[in-house]
């Protein structure tokens, strides 16, 4: 006689509808193809529905020791002391309980992509891209989608970006952009809609601040590029 399989349930973090699911196909759908998402199934519904209200590093572990998504063990607000990676150790003036975000784009306009990093452990927590547009407006929406992931997660960490431009596009909740909206930029524009509207629809309490590029040289999500 088959043994009956457990069922399980899915919480998806990150991913293109982010969210707690009765069943793999369902998950699969929210996290198959969409790049740096954020996954784990659970034994019982309550298990699912209580790790999705926490940080997804709780609850993931590395691939590989050194590499891969961060231990279940949660870490600590500032590094320790033996940290060494490419993140770590960070200025004494920075904070290590945040996120940095940072775009960068091949030609203006041209292929553009954006990131954010865990200052905490040096994982890249996001990435979206290449998509044709300006390194002003990826700035932009990396700042808009940290906040809407620690909004979501109801985490305390803070958002550094590099951007004068894209720190004041969201603090007057618009892409100032003067990019032309064509067939090629129409996804482009539908992510910044999107990203408006949130910060039209949502009232956040996260820092955001400045990273001082001169006194700490590149920020931490830097593409490596220039």
């Amino acid at each position: 006689m088959a043994r009956k399989q457990q069922k399980k349930w899915y919480v998806v973090w990150h991913g293109v509808e982010p969210g707690v699911y009765a069943s793999w196909p369902a998950c699969q759908r929210q996290v198959k193809g969409f790049e740096g998402a954020l996954y784990k199934s659970f034994a019982t519904e309550a298990e699912a529905r209580d790790a999705y209200h926490d940080t997804p590093y709780a609850h993931l572990r590395r691939k590989a020791e050194g590499q891969g998504r961060p231990t279940a063990k949660r870490q600590p607000a500032d590094p320790p002391a033996d940290r060494h990676d490419t993140v770590l150790p960070l200025p004494a003036a920075v904070r290590a309980d945040a996120i940095a975000v940072d775009a960068a784009c091949s030609g203006n306009p041209g292929p553009m992509e954006y990131r954010g990093v865990d200052l905490r452990t040096g994982q890249e927590v996001f990435h979206y891209g290449p998509v044709r547009g300006t390194n002003n407006i990826g700035e932009f929406l990396a700042i808009v989608h940290a906040l809407a992931l620690l909004e979501r997660l109801q985490s305390p960490l803070a958002v550094y970006s590099d951007s004068r431009n894209a720190l004041l596009w969201v603090e007057k909740k618009a892409c100032r952009t003067k990019l032309a909206r064509t067939a090629g930029t129409e996804t482009l524009f539908q992510l910044i809609e999107r990203a408006e509207n949130w910060l039209r629809t949502h009232t956040w309490t996260t820092p955001l601040l400045k990273w001082d590029t001169k006194a700490w040289g590149e920020v931490p999500a830097d593409f490596g590029r220039k």
